[in-house]
């Protein structure tokens, strides 16, 4: 699967898993029905969430071209994803915070 393959959702979730300054592993969580207002989203396009960028990001997390692996849980309709280093869950995994939600209040 490629990038081009991905839902709209799917890539906003994705684009937050790795912080492009410095290279550094980011746990994104996010609701399976968020709809960002277009205030929140300001001049860029608002961001949702729906069930088919989850499946879409479930499928990307399997199958992707580019060698990347993605730890992704799901609890109702509350999802994790980070992106693994070197295959593994860190054992620190508790410890990294959380740097993006997507969530409905």
């Amino acid at each position: 699967m490629e990038w081009s393959d991905l839902t709209e959702g799917a890539k906003a979730v994705l684009e937050q898993t790795r912080n492009i300054k410095n290279d550094k592993i980011q746990i994104v969580e996010f609701e399976v029905g968020f709809q960002q207002t277009e205030e929140d989203a300001g001049d860029a396009e608002p961001i949702s969430i729906q069930e088919e960028d989850y499946q879409s990001l479930k499928r990307f997390t399997q199958e992707n071209e580019y060698g990347d692996k993605y730890h992704m849980a799901r609890n109702k309709n509350i999802v994790k994803i980070i992106l693994l280093e070197k295959g593994k869950i860190p054992d620190n995994l508790s410890e990294i915070p959380v740097f993006r939600e997507y969530k409905n209040e």
